[in-house]
């Protein structure tokens, strides 16, 4: 069963520009797993990246949208009283985000990706523990989740050099 949570409420995403950034243009506003929610965000919203931006482009925009969300989340973070609220998916979306860019093509490797990113954002491996738990600031909310990320992309990579070794893709 999925745990709900207290999301702040529509009015609160645009009440400044980092509460919009932080809470994933809404995605985070979900009662049911906004992590979740703001991953599937992050996967939908990936092919219209891939369109506007060539490679290096794009990953200048993810270096950017990292530094930018740690300001949204240490405002976001602060505005409502928790570091870390639940609402807060930007950590979520920029991490997947650079997931898919690095992840082989094909909707299996990406519903692949999905799930071990979050399975790895949920236990949470150190060093990706240790941010979670001692770096209480929008830093530590973004780092946490690249780690999960990091994670998730030398498992894809390994899987997919393993698998080229035996000639099974």
């Amino acid at each position: 069963m999925l745990k709900k949570s207290t999301a702040p409420g529509w009015r609160f995403l645009f009440t400044h520009p980092a509460h919009f950034i932080a809470c994933g243009c809404g995605s985070g506003l979900s009662p049911w797993a906004p992590g979740t929610i703001g991953t599937l965000f992050a996967w939908a919203s990936f092919p219209l990246l891939q369109l506007l931006m060539t490679g290096t482009m794009l990953l200048a925009f993810l270096v950017l949208a990292f530094i930018v969300g740690v300001a949204a989340a240490q405002r976001t973070g602060a505005d409502l009283g928790v570091v870390d609220h639940g609402s807060i998916v930007w950590d979520e979306i920029v991490p997947f985000w650079a997931v898919l860019f690095f992840c082989p093509d094909g909707w299996l490797w990406q519903t692949s990706a999905f799930f071990l990113f979050r399975f790895f954002d949920i236990v949470k491996p150190q060093p990706a523990r240790y941010f979670d738990e001692h770096v209480k600031n929008g830093f530590g909310v973004m780092t946490d989740d690249a780690f999960a990320a990091a994670y998730t992309v030398a498992v894809l990579l390994g899987a997919q050099a393993l698998l080229s070794h035996f000639a099974l893709i």
